[in-house]
């Protein structure tokens, strides 16, 4: 089988994307842009990806920049990319650049810095400091598939897969075009060679592709069929006053949505919660006795949002206080509605926001709805000590 890396090379010439963190031919790839380009395409596509880079460069232009923002502000350009401890990670690893002096310029340096991994380091290195080595993300795992015809499934072929795939740049053209040729990889894996009716006749390797002398390209990768991603459901409350302040709370620094600004709110359990128990979990509950009024909740309505293990189910609850209760450490703290986009909501919390001030006929800048007439009166009231 003739893979042809001067074949691969002069396809990349003629066909090659023009990517805003991409060098133009000719000119040398500055590693602070493939860094953050990298991570922020860890599981999202690339036109997905296009505005937050953008953004994020013009707020953040230099790592010094970045070394020296705040983490909330970095969170808050982050929110919607999901994977929240890759943008911790990243103010985090631009610190520890700032210290060094600069990036490490080989694949086991890379690898010693916050939140980069075999991968990114492996694509740094090749992209900005042009080293000899393959890395092997999905795009170029479907074209090792194909063009070595691995049947396995993944994902236990990925170890079979890497080990083939880092023989694709033994030829003396990748060799000297490390940079280049990494990306030409990921530029056939993401237009000729793409999941779906790959377009082999227009394939620089298409006469030493395995898979298609088989006909089963169109087949591979093989994956191993996945269950029935499992269901859970929480209740979150969005608590406002007359001055237009609403209750917030910070999740945990570590795990899912980990640092991220919420609505305070209930676990999120593999069954519903009922009213009863929901309402134990609002704000300002346990402060609730027979002297105290009770706070009102009203059912704004549900939102549903997809994680890479599970989907969610919450329940949103919204009621509005003449003046807002004092809140301490553990209750959370008060941002004003018109300055929630300021804060590091993830997009689960952006559709809980909204949904509630919606509900409520507010508005805080994301294109909310007004509400219609009516809409009130249709809502569940929910009561404190007594639901």
């Amino acid at each position: 089988m003739t893979l042809s890396s001067s074949a691969l090379l002069t396809w990349y010439d003629r066909n090659r994307r023009t990517l805003p963190w991409r060098a133009l031919p000719g000119e040398l790839a500055d590693p602070y842009h493939v860094w953050i380009s990298e991570i922020m395409l860890q599981q999202t596509t690339v036109r997905a990806v296009i505005p937050y880079y953008q953004r994020f460069l013009e707020r953040f232009p230099t790592i010094a920049s970045l070394a020296n923002a705040a983490v909330d502000d970095v969170l808050v350009l982050w929110a919607g990319l999901g994977y929240y401890s890759r943008a911790r990670n990243l103010h985090r690893c631009a610190q520890a650049l700032v210290a060094r002096g600069g990036f490490p310029r080989d694949v086991e340096g890379l690898k010693t810095l916050p939140g980069i991994g075999a991968y990114t380091a492996s694509a740094i290195a090749a992209i900005a400091f042009g080293v000899p080595v393959v890395p092997v993300d999905g795009n170029v795992e479907r074209v090792t598939a194909r063009v070595f015809a691995i049947e396995t499934p993944l994902p236990g072929a990925r170890k079979v897969l890497a080990e083939r795939a880092v023989t694709l740049n033994h030829g003396r053209p990748a060799q000297t075009r490390p940079s280049d040729f990494a990306q030409a990889l990921f530029d056939l894996g993401a237009s000729i060679c793409a999941p779906r009716n790959p377009a082999c006749v227009l394939c620089p390797w298409q006469e030493g592709c395995a898979a298609r002398k088989a006909g089963i390209q169109a087949l591979l990768p093989r994956r191993t069929p996945k269950g029935d991603r499992p269901a859970r459901y929480g209740a979150h409350f969005l608590l406002t006053d007359e001055a237009g302040r609403i209750l917030m709370r910070r999740r945990p620094p570590a795990g899912l949505l980990g640092g991220t600004v919420e609505l305070p709110g209930t676990e999120w359990l593999p069954a519903p919660w009922s009213l009863a128990n929901a309402v134990r979990h609002a704000p300002f509950a346990d402060r609730m006795t027979e002297n105290e009024p009770q706070i009102r909740w009203e059912a704004a309505g549900a939102v549903k949002h997809v994680f890479t293990h599970f989907s969610l189910s919450v329940a949103v609850y919204v009621a509005r206080l003449p003046v807002m209760p004092n809140p301490d450490a553990h209750d959370g703290f008060l941002v004003r509605a018109d300055e929630l986009q300021k804060s590091a909501l993830s997009s689960l919390m952006k559709k809980c926001a909204e949904k509630g001030l919606e509900f409520l006929g507010d508005t805080y800048g994301m294109s909310l709805a007004r509400k219609t007439p009516g809409q009130t009166k249709r809502a569940k009231m929910i009561g404190g000590k007594g639901a």
